[in-house]
């Protein structure tokens, strides 16, 4: 995958929010940089471009509702990715528009999503605590 440099950038701001969570790795899966959970669970996938559309960003988990709530709230932001939108994930446009605070929110929330009950319970403890 050939990336220019605002590409770049938006894969650096996903890897630093993503890799600083617990139990996670870097891949890629389906030639694009992924984020999985244990080796095992993928939870974010890094898109450039996925086959034109234009949308530099991420598919990412998302807790139940939201992907329809938050496409109908912004939908120059948020969209139903294909493949994966059929099971809740949320696409999201990251460039120019998500901050570093939302783009972690929502990373935080699709790891939330995927986690394991026990991994989830170790974080959400150390969380509260300052993680």
């Amino acid at each position: 995958m050939s990336m220019d440099s605002d590409m770049m950038l938006q894969l650096e701001r996903v890897r630093s929010v993503c890799l600083a969570l617990p139990a996670v790795s870097e891949r890629l899966s389906h030639s694009a940089p992924s984020f999985f959970i244990n080796g095992k669970s993928c939870f974010v996938m890094f898109v450039d471009n996925h086959h034109g559309d234009g949308n530099v960003g991420v598919w990412c988990a998302a807790p139940p509702g939201d992907q329809q709530a938050l496409t109908g709230e912004n939908s120059a932001v948020f969209f139903r990715p294909p493949y994966v939108g059929g099971r809740g994930w949320l696409g999201v446009r990251l460039s120019p528009i998500v901050d570093d605070g939302l783009l972690s929110e929502l990373l935080t929330d699709a790891w939330r999503t995927i986690a394991p009950k026990r991994l989830l319970a170790a974080f959400e403890t150390t969380d509260s605590a300052g993680y």
